[in-house]
């Protein structure tokens, strides 16, 4: 390996490793964000452990079996699940350059999560309403901690989708738009195995304690 030099435009030497080979543009970018994926798995086991220890802690307040409803949250998991099948049906046809099928495909892809997140918000309305606040117990704060910040992955992965549709529909599906496409792919299949987890450890634990 040989260290080469050339002048730039200003007159000032650049020094480059003249057997390094060129990287396509954007080459590191789903490297850079699988590191970023690592990251998030990271806050979200901190979550569960938390969860873990702390779940069972009531306060001598309501219990998991007072406050859930596990048909609504069944039918809320449902909306994520079909929101990750749409947009695996928008890769699809991001993949076949139909442009027009794609933004439509996101648009249901949008539907479902703001469905789920609609649910969300109403849970969370009825459990406050009825006094189980995060300060009420242990429980309660680890909780709402945890199904919250999961909420909020997925209503900053739609405020991402909605720009990328403006992108796609402003210059079409250029290879700048696929890889940011395929990043958001990456991130919202991603939050579908966290709520199968919260799903399961939460909810479904949760009412058999």
């Amino acid at each position: 390996m040989t260290i080469a030099v050339k002048p730039t435009q200003t007159g000032e030497p650049l020094f480059y490793l003249a057997d390094e080979h060129p990287h396509p543009e954007g080459w590191s970018t789903p490297l850079g964000f699988w590191i970023y994926l690592m990251s998030d798995c990271l806050i979200f086991a901190i979550l569960f452990a938390t969860f873990g220890v702390l779940g069972g802690n009531y306060a001598a307040g309501p219990a998991p079996k007072d406050l859930f409803d596990l048909p609504l949250v069944a039918v809320n998991t449902s909306m994520l699940l079909l929101s990750s099948i749409t947009y695996g049906f928008a890769m699809l046809t991001m993949q076949q350059n139909r442009v027009g099928a794609t933004q439509a495909w996101l648009a249901i892809t949008g539907l479902f999560g703001l469905a789920f997140i609609g649910i969300e918000l109403s849970e969370f309305a009825h459990m406050i309403h009825e006094g189980a606040t995060p300060q009420r117990s242990a429980f309660l704060s680890s909780f709402f901690t945890l199904v919250g910040t999961h909420g909020l992955h997925v209503t900053c992965g739609l405020i991402w989708l909605v720009t990328l549709m403006t992108q796609v529909w402003r210059f079409g599906l250029i290879e700048a738009n696929r890889r940011r496409l395929m990043c958001l792919s990456m991130f919202w299949h991603f939050l579908d195995v966290v709520w199968i987890g919260v799903f399961t450890f939460v909810y479904l634990m949760g009412m058999l304690r």
